[in-house]
Order: structure tokens, then sequence, then C-alpha cells
């Protein structure tokens, strides 16, 4: 009886993980993302027109999230003690670098909005300097998970992403990895069908 309760338990705790990371069927790849109907409301789903932030960088300027429509944007929340988001800042990079100055389908450059829900100023710069974070625009309150931006966009882990086209619509949603390259790829300007 205890061995069924500790599997019980173990497969409840996998279950809860496998939520709350985001990966609950929410990525859409480039040839979806091309088709994407917009649902007239302002929220944090596919499809929605993305709610605009304002945070402070770590100069102590202010920015918004829609200082940036126009471009096609990659909202990233992350932090400096987070592993995984640390890990999967490379891909991030490699995407600044190639698309930064493409012409996509309905968006001009790529830019990256990085949200810290960091709770120190200096582990949050270090973070950015240590993995070459080159891009203008990373934003914190310094709230941590008390974020109002994170709250807006019920982030509940983390990394969490939202691609969001020139129109300020959201097209995708926690791209990792190679997954960002390739729809990006596959929304640049006369690449699609």
């Amino acid at each position: 009886m205890r061995y069924i309760r500790i599997t019980g338990a173990v497969l409840l705790v996998v279950i809860l993980a496998w939520y709350l990371t985001g990966r609950s069927g929410q990525y859409i790849n480039a040839p979806d993302a091309l088709e994407v109907t917009p649902t007239n409301n302002t929220g944090n789903r596919i499809g929605d027109t993305a709610p605009d932030i304002e945070l402070i960088t770590p100069e102590g300027e202010v920015v918004a999230l829609s200082s940036l429509r126009g471009s096609l944007v990659m909202l990233d929340f992350w932090a400096s003690w987070c592993g995984p988001c640390r890990a999967g800042n490379p891909s991030k990079v490699e995407a600044w670098n190639q698309f930064r100055d493409k012409e996509f389908v309905n968006g001009e450059g790529f830019r990256l909005f990085s949200v810290s829900l960091d709770t120190n100023r200096d582990a949050w710069k270090k973070g950015i300097q240590d993995d070459n974070l080159d891009w203008n625009h990373h934003v914190s309150d310094l709230l941590g998970w008390d974020s109002e931006a994170a709250a807006l966009y019920q982030v509940r882990s983390i990394p969490a992403s939202w691609l969001i086209d020139g129109n300020g619509m959201i097209v995708a949603r926690n791209l990792r990895g190679d997954n960002i390259t390739e729809t990006l790829t596959g929304l640049l300007a006369g690449q699609a069908p």
C-alpha cells in the first residue's frame, strides 16, 4: 500500500511539473504561426494581442514592450539564478545574431525583450554580461516572482516566452533551442507560402 502511495505521489509531481513548465501544447511552429487567427482579445494566449508592460533597464530607464511594435519580438522571462534559462540563452543569442536585421512576414527585424525575475541588480547585470546577451531590451522590477509583468502574463515557471508579431499579436509561445531558429526562418519574408 505504501508503494502505491509513493508511486501516485511521484506521478502527481511529474504531471504537475510538466504542466507548470509550459509544455502543455502552447508551442506552435512556423507554418502554424503564419496561420494564427486573431482573437481580438488582449491576453497571453496565441492569437491574443500581447499586453503592454513597462519596466526598468539596468541603467534605470523605463522601456515599454510596445516600443518594439513593428518588429518580431520574443518576450522572454528569465532570471540569472535559473539554470534552464541560462542553458537556453545561447540559442537566443544565436537567433538574435542571425535574425536581428531580417525582414519577416509581419515584422521588421527580430528583437528580444528580456524580463528578469531577479531580485538582485548586480546578479542580473552579471547574468546579462556572462551570457553575452547583447541586445538592448533588458528590463526588470527586481521583485522576483512578485513581478507585475510576470503576473500579467501568468508566468508560473521560467524560462517562459512569447513570440509577438509586428502588430503585437502573439504567434507562438515557449520556443526553445532549435525551435526558435526554425520558427523565425519560417516567418522570413519571401519564405512563407
